[in-house]
């Protein structure tokens, strides 16, 4: 068990686009997926009458910088908790990027009012 300690101690240290990449390389060499397994449900004569669910989770997608990036790293490191400078900075840079994934529709909101008011371009999915 201690080397399962260990690593719950790395992965703690880590940030969380550190983690991202881990997961990422983790899926790839063994050729399997992190994806909470989804129940599949049985295709009846019901079906067809079940109405369209509301979103109620969104994703805040940065799409640009524009011209203050500084203000605009400044809010994602407020919005995005445990990132640092550095990686703020990749992820500003790296846009169209997903910044907040599968969050309610006022946060998504606020997210996106406060990365507009630093001048960024932002769309919610």
């Amino acid at each position: 068990m201690a080397n399962v300690d260990e690593l719950l101690e790395t992965f703690g240290n880590m940030t969380l686009l550190e983690l991202s990449d881990f997961v990422k390389k983790f899926e790839e060499k063994f050729e399997v997926t992190a994806a909470a397994p989804v129940a599949v449900a049985a295709v009846g004569a019901a079906a067809p009458a079940e109405a369209v669910e509301e979103q109620d989770e969104f994703d805040v997608v940065l799409e640009g910088a524009g011209d203050k990036k500084i203000q605009v790293i400044k809010v994602v490191r407020e919005i995005v908790s445990g990132l640092g400078l550095k990686e703020a900075k990749d992820l500003v840079e790296s846009a169209p990027k997903s910044i907040l994934g599968k969050v309610a529709k006022d946060a998504a909101e606020a997210a996106k009012a406060k990365l507009e008011e630093a001048g960024a371009k932002v769309s919610v999915k």
